[in-house]
């Protein structure tokens, strides 16, 4: 059987596993309860290749649990239901320990697929673990997301990537049969992404592909024997993110021949619609934002469309909205503004908010002054008083610089014009 290198040097014991310490170190969130067999259901969201089914894996095994597999690819209601239903007789109703249920890529699962999950996580009958590579918050209904977990699995590092290469060359028997010196590591490194499973495909790809037992990698090495194995588009993979990164900043640049070129190559790899319409929902208001409010009516009334229509017809209205917000002018200002103020709000803390801005809706809270001398703007000439809002301690502080585009600048003569001096862009 021609087993890849991934799957031959599995980790099959925490010890083994690398990276992920905030999960699985000695201070890890996960440790302690896979070490008492305490595990609650669980979603393990991370980007591909970053240990989710390998940890999945090693709690049922530190648990002594059942272990059940399906994939939200290839499995439908029926087959969720007979897992289940051969799951409870497993576990029996009086054992402390029911059977894992681990479900690949769970944000591909519809809505009533993961209905069907709900009484059997709810009552205890099996314990859920889901891979997601996608955001919970919007792959998963609410009802099961309220009954889990969710740990965030990180990117591999650096570090981790080359411990991955090093322990392979160490475990593995068929590696270990040639005299393999590991001379350069970059290029392996860059092309993996963060992804560990791909690194260990590319490694052995270069290995394979020599004719004899005594190799040198090199970054030359490596860069030779992947070009001629290159694929369109892998949407698990390292281009799900750097094509969605060229899409997005083809958009940012204002070029809509490269934007819809990008579309195209994540439209005929097969690239969730849903994934691409929400990048474009983000870019609306992070690259545009107010130098063009109507692109995040576009972009969302988009996203809206083709989650209900699909393809093939949606690739039209990702084309339409991905060309507009190529086109439209720029602005991050609301982007910046926000950061800021987040930044300021993590150096000064829970600063008070001044007496005439605070609500008042008993007559204590009246009488401890509470709404004194607030200045109702609309009783003031063109609804408007030269108050402060901020905190004491921040005044005069400024977070929203308007970009330079045409609506931004007419914002900032209307901010000058209300403020004098507060607002002096």
């Amino acid at each position: 059987m021609n087993e890849p290198l991934a799957e031959r040097v599995r980790p099959k014991t925490l010890e083994e596993y690398v990276s992920q310490t905030h999960l699985v170190g000695e201070q890890g969130s996960l440790t302690h309860q896979i070490k008492k067999g305490i595990i609650p259901s669980l979603i393990l969201w991370g980007p591909p290749g970053t240990g989710k089914t390998t940890l999945a894996n090693i709690i049922a095994e530190e648990s002594k649990r059942p272990f059940y597999v399906l994939s939200a690819i290839n499995s439908g209601v029926k087959d969720i239901r007979e897992v289940i239903e051969k799951a409870k007789q497993a576990g029996g109703l009086f054992t402390a320990k029911n059977p894992i249920l681990f479900i690949d890529e769970i944000h591909r699962f519809s809505k009533s697929q993961q209905d069907s999950l709900l009484a059997a996580v709810e009552k205890g009958w099996v314990t859920l673990i889901g891979a997601t590579t996608e955001n919970p918050s919007f792959e998963v209904i609410p009802a099961l997301l309220s009954r889990c977990q969710v740990y965030i699995l990180n990117a591999f590092g650096k570090e981790d990537l080359e411990q991955l290469l090093e322990r392979a060359l160490k475990k593995d028997k068929q590696l270990a049969s040639k005299k393999i010196e590991l001379k350069e590591t970059e290029a392996l490194l860059r092309l993996s992404g963060g992804d560990g499973r791909k690194l260990l495909n590319i490694f052995e790809l270069v290995i394979n592909s020599e004719d004899t037992d005594t190799i040198s990698v090199t970054d030359e090495l490596v860069m030779k024997k992947v070009q001629k194995n290159t694929v369109l588009y892998d949407k698990t993979g390292e281009q799900h993110y750097d094509i969605i990164s060229a899409f997005i900043k083809s958009i940012r640049g204002s070029d809509p021949n490269a934007a819809v070129y990008w579309l195209a190559r994540m439209i005929e790899g097969g690239e969730d619609v849903k994934f691409i319409a929400r990048r474009m929902l983000i870019s609306a208001s992070e690259d545009i934002g107010l130098a063009n409010p109507t692109a995040l009516v576009i972009a969302n009334t988009t996203f809206q469309a083709v989650a209900t229509i699909g393809y093939p017809e949606a690739r039209i209205i990702l084309s339409q909205c991905a060309i507009y917000l190529a086109t439209s002018a720029k602005s991050n200002a609301s982007y910046m503004a926000i950061g800021k103020a987040q930044q300021t709000v993590k150096q000064t803390g829970n600063l008070s908010v001044p007496l005439p801005l605070r609500n008042a809706p008993t007559k204590l809270m009246k009488d401890l002054g509470y709404g004194d001398n607030y200045q109702y703007a609309h009783n003031y000439d063109n609804n408007f008083v030269a108050a402060e809002y901020l905190p004491d301690e921040l005044s005069g502080s400024s977070f929203y610089v308007p970009g330079r585009n045409q609506r931004e600048a007419a914002l900032s003569d209307f901010l000058k014009k209300r403020w004098k001096t507060k607002y002096d862009f």
